[in-house]
């Protein structure tokens, strides 16, 4: 299963970012076998309306699930719709930090 957790650099050392429209990278990290791939946001420092252009770049990548710290009304909206479960994030820690919560089952799902 494709994982993203929202990023402000392109390893899974990076820290996690709590935005999720305005984050500067998206982290896909695949759940069996732990590879990932890093997508810079194109939507990161765009005008109004950046959460639901962001989410389609994750529908577009076949994502099933988002780790965030923050996600807004249309883009939580765009997200459910595509069947993309939302789980918050807020501990400052590493995206490897978030994956391994996720996959200990202990963050919450929004």
């Amino acid at each position: 299963m494709k994982v993203c957790i929202t990023s402000k650099g392109a390893t899974l050392d990076s820290p996690t970012e709590e935005r999720f429209g305005r984050a500067p990278y998206f982290i896909i990290v695949e759940s069996e076998g732990g590879s990932f791939e890093a997508l810079k946001n194109p939507y990161a420092d765009g005008g109004g309306g950046v959460g639901p252009k962001a989410a389609q770049v994750l529908i577009a990548h076949e994502v099933k699930a988002l780790i965030s710290g923050q996600v807004g009304g249309n883009a939580r909206e765009v997200l459910a719709a595509a069947g993309i479960a939302m789980y918050t994030y807020n501990a400052g820690g590493t995206v490897m930090d978030a994956f391994d919560q996720f996959a200990k089952n202990t963050l919450v799902r929004t």
